[in-house]
């Protein structure tokens, strides 16, 4: 769970985040259909999901229309998908752990890391290579 300027973002509205990105960047906009899809989740869910985000002003939300990211939306997602992609790459480089379980593993510490040790990550993967 990571704070994002005094909001508390759950792991599971991270993964809204991080779809929500992967999916824009892919496409150039944004539905809850796309968004059920990606994430293999009911639309109802979705819709909770979203009401939260924007609460926290973290999307740009409308129940029927294209949706988007806050630039505070869009910075938290960035740190996900960064962190995601440090820790599977050291997963399956470091640890030779095979594709699937890397990303398995990625995508459960990705949201329990605090700051400070995926620095301290960062750094030793740095300092290994």
């Amino acid at each position: 769970m990571q704070e994002i300027k005094g909001k508390n973002i759950s792991s599971s509205l991270e993964d809204y985040l991080e779809a929500i990105y992967e999916i824009y960047t892919e496409k150039r906009g944004v539905r809850a259909i796309d968004i059920s899809k990606k994430l293999g989740v009911g639309r109802s869910s979705v819709t909770e999901a979203l009401k939260t985000l924007a609460q926290k002003h973290l999307v740009n939300y409308s129940r029927y229309g294209v949706l988007s990211l806050t630039p505070t939306g869009e910075e938290a997602a960035k740190n996900v998908i960064e962190r995601h992609k440090v820790l599977y790459g050291f997963f399956k480089n470091t640890l030779n752990l095979d594709e699937q379980e890397a990303q398995e593993n990625a995508c459960r510490v990705e949201h329990v890391l605090s700051e400070k040790a995926f620095r301290s990550l960062i750094d030793f993967v740095n300092n290994s290579s």
